[in-house]
């Protein structure tokens, strides 16, 4: 029975494989999301908006409220979507190719929750456990001691 262990967080997930309790995980993929390594700064304009202080009917400079307009996310909630988003259809797609059989997300809290709105329902059904510690820049046998650890005090 193959198990692919997902190590993520906002930024990188490892793709891991266990074959069998006693082996080590074997990385199997890594995926990194460009846009989390870039600041936020590059990412989004720096030009003023319509509201912008300078662009006041009056040009006073003066603050404006702030009630006009605010996102529903930040870009950064937007760049982790769109990871988790990709993660999943990676994994979707190996699932459609019979390459694991159970599945277990080991991610930072917030990005799990991403990870968890993201999976697709016959993904979700193969979910064996779930921790919510970023383990992911750790290697097979790190993370293999990590989570027998973290699941020996549950």
């Amino acid at each position: 029975m193959n198990t692919w262990i997902i190590s993520a967080d906002a930024g990188r997930a490892r793709i891991f494989c266990e074959t069998d309790a006693n082996s080590a995980w074997q990385e199997i993929d890594s995926l990194v999301d460009p846009l989390a390594r870039t600041r936020m700064s590059d990412q989004v304009t720096d030009r003023g908006g319509p509201l912008a202080a300078g662009q006041t009917v009056n040009n006073t400079g003066g603050a404006l409220p702030t009630s006009q307009y605010e996102p529903n996310q930040t870009p950064e909630e937007h760049n982790a979507q769109t990871f988790a988003r990709d993660i999943c259809a990676i994994l979707l797609k190996a699932k459609n190719e019979n390459r694991f059989d159970r599945l277990a997300l080991v991610a930072e809290p917030s990005f799990l929750g991403e990870l968890r709105a993201q999976l697709d329902p016959q993904l979700k059904s193969l979910v064996s456990y779930e921790i919510n510690k970023d383990y992911s820049h750790s290697n097979g046998q790190q993370l293999r001691d990590q989570v027998q650890a973290y699941q020996a005090k549950g």
